[in-house]
């Protein structure tokens, strides 16, 4: 039995991965008052979010040192989603990334109050410019980092303030930014994700790599634009025969039969488009199995391997004790996560 025409799998990966991180960063305060849920994760966000993993890589790299707060959970999420992102593109960023759903739902507000004129307001030559922030803003990430030895970006990061707000360790300009994007996301779908998230302006190159790709078959494709008009980062698919674009998030969008009138019109599969029906053809589905496969498996994999930890301590690489370094860059950590 066909399943329905509205049913929306993303919406419920982005409800579990959004509630998931929510109760963790919930449970941990209550963990620091003492009454917290002894079967659910009270990890640092830090140590939880992939892009720690990138932020401290370099450190890793040249001193075997941890920045502090990221710890290897983070790189073994870093490599999970990289694995996913060279077969399927940024589904992290589709599908997974809490911050990405919050502004996605704001914006369901925004689409209702301002219809056809939401998610138009920036000119398209504004916009084109815009696109390039978010790379500046990687590269200022990275460098700031590396020099620092500390997450300085966590005093920016509006998915930290997001899920913090409420136990007044966060700073301001955190809270500032998270106000502006909430507003921002009133009128332009999913904001922070267009001009400046540095991890989405990282994830975006493997646009270009990336194993399965979206391709529109021109042969049955009706020109009703509404691929175009429903694409959350304002990627004209309409006009593409194969969907290469940095800004794509691999939301899958434009394939379901919700949003196109015409079936087999837009596909993924690997390699260029075969024209042949179904063969090699993977479904949002199927991603989404393979998505959840590659994060579960990974991280239960670690954690039957010993590898995986999320707790900041005194240890660097591998286990070993690091000693006096260590405990140094240890010290520089706040109290806050």
């Amino acid at each position: 039995m066909a399943k329905p025409k509205n049913f929306n799998l993303r919406l419920l990966v982005q409800i579990f991965f959004f509630s998931l991180i929510a109760l963790i960063s919930v449970n941990k305060t209550l963990t620091a008052a003492g009454t917290g849920i002894p079967f659910l994760s009270a990890a640092s966000l830090h140590a939880l979010c992939p892009f720690g993993g990138v932020e401290t890589f370099f450190t890793l790299l040249t001193t075997g040192l941890f920045v502090p707060k990221t710890q290897i959970s983070a790189v073994i999420l870093m490599g999970l989603v990289f694995l996913l992102a060279l077969l399927f593109g940024p589904v992290f960023c589709g599908w997974v990334c809490p911050f990405g759903a919050f502004q996605e739902w704001v914006g369901k507000i925004g689409k209702r109050l301002f219809k056809k004129r939401y998610n138009q307001f920036i000119p398209a030559k504004l916009d084109r410019v815009l696109r390039y922030l978010r790379y500046g803003v990687l590269v200022w990430v990275l460098t700031v980092t590396a020099v620092s030895g500390a997450l300085l970006f966590a005093n920016l990061d509006p998915y930290h303030a997001l899920f913090k707000f409420w136990t007044g360790t966060v700073a301001l300009p955190a809270l500032i930014l998270l106000i502006v994007i909430t507003i921002g996301s009133f009128f332009v779908e999913r904001p922070w994700c267009k001009y400046a998230c540095p991890y989405g302006a990282l994830l975006g190159l493997f646009n270009k790599i990336r194993v399965f790709k979206i391709h529109r078959n021109t042969d049955t494709c009706v020109n009703c634009h509404k691929c175009s008009r429903i694409c959350p980062m304002n990627i004209d698919v309409c006009r593409n025969e194969t969907v290469t674009s940095l800004s794509c998030i691999s939301c899958y969008e434009c394939t379901s039969a919700r949003n196109c009138p015409k079936a087999e019109t837009l596909v993924v599969q690997p390699g260029r488009f075969d024209g042949n029906h179904g063969r090699r053809r993977v479904s949002p589905t199927v991603v989404a199995i393979v998505l959840l496969t590659v994060f579960i498996g990974g991280i239960f994999g670690s954690m039957v391997l010993g590898i995986w930890n999320t707790q900041t301590n005194n240890q660097g690489s591998g286990g070993k004790n690091k000693g006096v370094g260590q405990k140094n860059q240890v010290q520089i950590e706040e109290v806050s996560d």
